[in-house]
């Protein structure tokens, strides 16, 4: 997803969870799943025959068949928009719920409502630089070392202090 939106996606309870976990695959019944294997909504089946399938930027997926020059329209992806993004609860595996501090989702096709686009072929990279924490994390622990030193200092002056009287 180029933007803003999740995918919603139906847990096994039967409620709506939301993600932006783009590594989608095709389920035994062939089924467009999310990598743990919940079903994507609205959904979209990929028939046994299919050669191969086209995604575009507004969510619409495309079969192409080996007897047929011209795909066949499957269906189209829609993304679900929050009013709040940092009021969803995350319940792990990349997956998040509802709650009422995001608001309703607003679910609307892709590129509408101030939603992005969907890329097929790319999936979303973690927005954390490994690099740059372990660098943080070392300036932080030699920041630690030097001021246990220097409460050690004092504590060694004090006690010097009062061995003098």
């Amino acid at each position: 997803i180029e933007g803003n939106g999740y995918l919603e996606v139906t847990l096994p309870s039967g409620i709506s969870a939301y993600t932006r976990d783009g590594g989608l695959q095709r389920s035994a019944d062939g089924q467009i799943v999310t990598a743990d294997g919940y079903p994507v909504q609205p959904s979209i089946t990929i028939p046994i025959d299919a050669r191969s399938i086209a995604i575009n930027a507004s969510g619409e997926v495309w079969a192409y068949f080996d007897d047929r020059v011209e795909p066949e329209l499957l269906g189209q992806f829609s993304l679900a928009g929050f009013a709040n993004e940092k009021g969803l609860e995350a319940i792990g595996s990349n997956l998040f719920l509802e709650t009422a501090a995001s608001g309703a989702a607003d679910i609307a096709p892709p590129g509408e409502n101030g939603l992005g686009t969907v890329r097929q072929g790319y999936l979303e990279d973690s927005s954390v630089d490994a690099v740059r924490e372990i660098t943080e994390l070392i300036e932080a622990q030699r920041g630690y070392e030097l001021n246990a030193k220097v409460i050690t200092a004092a504590d060694q002056m004090l006690g010097a202090t009062t061995q003098v009287r």
